[in-house]
């Protein structure tokens, strides 16, 4: 790596040099712009499920602004964790944080339909499994073992199978006109469309920011298109304060079985995902394997950020690996830049007027753009498959387990019989699945696939 303006190669490569204040600046703004429409988009999708209405006209839309400013502001205090560090807590490299879409599958049937009420139990789950997450932190070396890529890759393919239905539905304008004449035509299509045209272009045809940015360019796009059809209400925008603090267990507290046991098997998913994320971001930005005491202080911030979001009404938090790639790309390897991107979230999240304006985006055009990212996590789970020898075991696990997870989220009903809290556990199609594989991966002898090497 050549010396550039930004340092010589060797402090690019260190975590604790910081480059000139007019770069590290906007470095920090496009890691912010790389993860930005992912981190609010899970919120959003929460807020919708649990009734609140979308559209500024309705009388809970300001919880949905209050869950998109909780989502911002934890971001940028999780990431702080990874980048500055508390203790053992912290990886002290360039990691940033946000909202995770991997349990959005839990979070969505735990407060369908269920307004205000749902909340309760969902962000109580939130701070148990981020407690539990963060006690991950001490054992994650040593459970590595049981999850290798057929298990991993198949429970990151299940995740984006779960979620593309409701990215569909959005597009086509929304849960909540399922069944109206409006669901499906082409004034709610068009939006979407133009969102996932002007994403693929840049991300294909652009270089730089713009191609980093590729989901916010096609989302701005289809946000034009919308507002000259009329589909975007700025009447709430003027009501939303500038400035507010979060305000803990807004919703109250409720122990909900489901959904606790659902937070705690998805944070060991979250994880493993942020191992691979720090392993990724040593490797592209260093050129070196990530040490244990950064993979356990990594897992240990997940963990933190994760339970204080939900005391406040935020959702769970986990690396983003957006910017894994954008680390590789630039070759800054800088946590003080990040750190910089985190200030910036945590500055947008104190202001609910930013939060009023994001949710001013139509279901149709966030549509377009979930449609892409839920198919991005699709599409990384079967990469992570391609590195699975495909032997008749490990075929036997894989088909097992994805019938069986898959088949109970698309026949919820042929659990009807069991209690409450089982229904909801296993129909959410990915936790069985992704019990089910680990079991049987770690059940099964290695020798049963050795006739049909890969």
């Amino acid at each position: 790596m050549a010396d550039t303006a930004l340092g010589t190669a060797e402090q690019l490569r260190d975590p604790d040099y910081t480059p000139p204040l007019a770069h590290a600046v906007p470095l920090g703004i496009q890691h912010v712009l790389a993860m930005f429409v992912a981190n609010v988009t899970p919120a959003i999708i929460v807020a919708g499920a649990a009734g609140f209405g979308y559209g500024s006209n309705s009388p809970d839309f300001p919880n949905m602004i209050y869950m998109i400013q909780m989502s911002m502001l934890f971001a940028g205090i999780a990431t702080l964790f990874q980048t500055i560090g508390v203790g053992p807590v912290g990886a002290r490299l360039p990691i940033v944080q946000g909202t995770s879409f991997a349990f959005l599958p839990v979070m969505i049937p735990a407060v369908a339909g269920q307004g205000v009420s749902g909340l309760a139990g969902l962000m109580t789950g939130v701070v148990i499994g981020g407690c539990f997450h963060f006690l991950l932190g001490t054992v994650i070396g040593r459970i590595r073992f049981a999850l290798p890529p057929l298990v991993t890759g198949l429970i990151v393919l299940m995740i984006g199978l779960a979620l593309i239905r409701v990215g569909i539905q959005y597009a086509a304008g929304g849960v909540p006109l399922i069944g109206k004449p409006e669901y499906g035509s082409f004034a709610m299509w068009l939006p979407a469309v133009v969102v996932v045209l002007v994403t693929l272009t840049l991300k294909f045809f652009a270089r730089g920011l713009l191609a980093v940015a590729a989901v916010l360019g096609g989302l701005i796009a289809g946000y034009i298109v919308a507002l000259f059809m009329g589909q975007v209400n700025f009447g709430n925008v003027g009501n939303a304060a500038a400035f507010a603090l979060p305000a803990p267990f807004r919703w109250g507290v409720e122990f909900n079985a489901a959904i606790i046991i659902g937070m705690c098997l998805m944070a060991v998913v979250s994880a493993i995902e942020t191992v691979g994320d720090t392993s990724g971001i040593c490797k592209g930005g260093a050129g070196r394997e990530a040490t244990d005491r950064e993979i356990s202080g990594a897992t240990f911030a997940d963990g933190l950020g994760t339970a204080i979001a939900g005391v406040f009404g935020g959702l769970p938090n986990t690396s983003f690996s957006q910017n894994v790639g954008l680390i590789s790309m630039t070759g800054v390897m800088s946590r003080h830049v990040v750190t910089f991107g985190a200030v910036f979230l945590i500055l947008c999240g104190l202001v609910p007027k930013f939060g009023a304006i994001v949710a001013t985006v139509p279901i149709n055009v966030l549509g377009g753009g979930v449609i892409v990212m839920f198919g991005m996590v699709t599409a990384a789970g079967v990469k992570m498959l391609a590195d699975v020898a495909w032997n008749r075991r490990n075929m036997v696990i894989f088909a097992v387990s994805l019938s069986i997870g898959l088949g109970l989220q698309l026949e919820p009903a042929a659990l009807q019989h069991l209690p409450k809290t089982l229904q909801v556990l296993l129909t959410s199609g990915l936790l069985p699945a992704a019990l089910i594989s680990i079991v049987l991966n770690l059940a099964l002898p290695q020798e049963l696939g050795e006739d049909e090497p890969a």
